[in-house]
């Protein structure tokens, strides 16, 4: 089972379906297209005192992995180049030659929406004041570095230089950001608190605030990806845009701090202990680099009630999907299904077949799915029924093409298990390097370019699908899950 399957239900990091104030899109940074944000100010700020905010949810768990949220400078001292990062799951503030502060929590649920808030503050007369980190709203005390700047001491942010978010050049290992950011403020000249970005709701989670009427100060931004043409609009007034690169239109989704959407987990490993699959565009991609079967599971276990639906684009062959009982996705012993065969507690879909328990039950009968095509997953919790369509066809157990999960007529499945009463988690395997998908939970209609998307929404008029939703039936996001 995976170790933050839970945690998109739970309210672990940021998020929230309770927040007065909605942030409806966040800037996906996917590494293999090298994204960026990039400016180079004509003058520089006050290099002694700023703030910056960010919303940041991680895609990848590699121990390699580094970018900066923002640093600037282009030289090689303290105060020609700085930057505030996420590395190996901790954040950092760096001088050229001193990290100022490497904290000791560190930050790999994928599931999860962080709060950042970097205070650089050399005027205050209190060494340990000068340099200050917030995660969700809770000031950081705990580092494996920690050293302080002299009194006025100058950063490398805000000068008259090349400032970027997103990538890092200068040190061997770092590079281009994986994940995801949404709300990215600068305040130009004050220290503010992390009560300045976000607040505490009355569940005690912590939620953004409307920033719009802070003074941004002379290089101050607010970049919020709103303009899918033009990623580093900045919505402060000041008209300090940033460029993007290798950032397209897709790469504005709908996953954000005030509505998390269901990811592919990239810390799950099922029994067989492969993990041979590689994922990307924000885990919503998934790539096979061997011959051996291997799966995956999404970041949130389908919840208790209610109808739910994704869309799962075939970038190859050699996949399928399932549904099983947690701590059944074992004994995986032909790969062709998500559980265990030999108890019937579990279901998949592979090539032309549904796998229910040990027996092929259902001949789809209308041919094997080619590359492009699309399989529509509704999932009726309450009436133990799975639907599965290929571009839009839902296919009945006879393996006739009359599924209706609208109507609730000619399931593909009536599950041999209760879906509402047993935990149940959902994935995926794929078993070769020929074999990819792409899945689609509502935050991006396109996958990654590969279609036009539908402007197709739920029944909460939730979410980009390329198809009609069928009625009744839900993204799973945490406006629809609740805190």
């Amino acid at each position: 089972m995976a170790v933050f399957q839970n945690n998109l239900l739970a309210g672990a990091g940021a998020q929230s379906s309770d927040s007065t104030h909605t942030i409806n899109q966040s800037i996906r940074f996917n590494d293999d297209d090298s994204p960026a944000l990039n400016k180079t100010y004509s003058g520089a700020g006050s290099r002694t005192t700023f703030t910056y905010s960010c919303w940041l949810k991680v895609a990848t768990t590699d121990t390699g992995s580094g970018f900066p949220l923002l640093n600037g400078g282009t030289g090689t001292t303290n105060d020609t180049w700085s930057g505030v990062s996420y590395y190996q799951g901790m954040i950092y503030s760096q001088g050229y030659n001193t990290n100022w502060r490497i904290t000791s929590r560190k930050l790999r649920d994928p599931a999860a929406w962080y709060h950042i808030v970097y205070v650089w503050d050399t005027t205050n007369t209190t060494p340990d004041e000068r340099v200050r980190i917030y995660i969700n709203g809770t000031r950081e005390t705990e580092f494996s570095t920690y050293n302080n700047p002299g009194a006025s001491a100058n950063s490398g942010i805000n000068t008259a230089t090349q400032h970027t978010i997103g990538y890092q050049s200068r040190t061997v290992g770092w590079g281009y950001a994986d994940a995801y950011l949404a709300e990215m403020v600068f305040i130009d000249g004050q220290a503010l608190e992390p009560s300045s970005f976000a607040e505490t709701n009355e569940n005690g989670i912590w939620v953004p605030k409307d920033v719009s009427g802070l003074t941004f100060g002379t290089n101050g931004f607010h970049i919020d990806g709103r303009d899918s043409s033009d990623l580093g609009d900045d919505e402060s007034g000041q008209g300090n845009d940033y460029t993007a690169t290798g950032l397209a239109t897709h790469d504005q989704v709908s996953d954000s701090p005030t509505n998390n959407f269901a990811v592919i987990n990239p810390l799950y490993v099922d029994s067989t202990g492969i993990n041979s699959i590689t994922l990307a565009n924000g885990n919503l991609q998934a790539t096979g680099t061997s011959g051996q079967f291997d799966h995956k599971a999404i970041t949130v276990n389908l919840p208790s009630s209610g109808k739910w639906y994704f869309e799962y684009y075939l970038g190859g062959l050699y996949t399928g999907f399932g549904i099983c009982i947690v701590g059944q996705e074992g004994s995986i012993s032909s790969g062709y299904s998500f559980g265990n065969l030999s108890t019937s507690q579990g279901f998949g879909y592979q090539n032309d077949s549904i796998y229910n328990g040990s027996a092929v039950t259902t001949a789809f009968g209308l041919g094997n799915r080619s590359a492009g095509d699309i399989l529509n997953v509704a999932v009726d919790v309450d009436n133990d029924k799975f639907y599965l369509g290929i571009n839009n066809t839902y296919i009945a157990a006879d393996g006739g093409a009359d599924g209706n999960p609208s109507s609730g007529t000619n399931p593909t499945v009536t599950t041999s298990f209760s879906l509402s009463t047993n935990d149940i988690i959902l994935g995926f395997y794929l078993s070769s390097s020929s074999s990819s998908v792409y899945l689609n939970f509502g935050q991006e209609g396109t996958f990654a370019g590969n279609k036009t998307a539908g402007g197709n929404s739920d029944a909460s008029g939730i979410g980009n699908f390329l198809y009609s939703v069928p009625t009744g039936f839900k993204a799973l996001c945490t406006k629809n899950l609740g805190s």
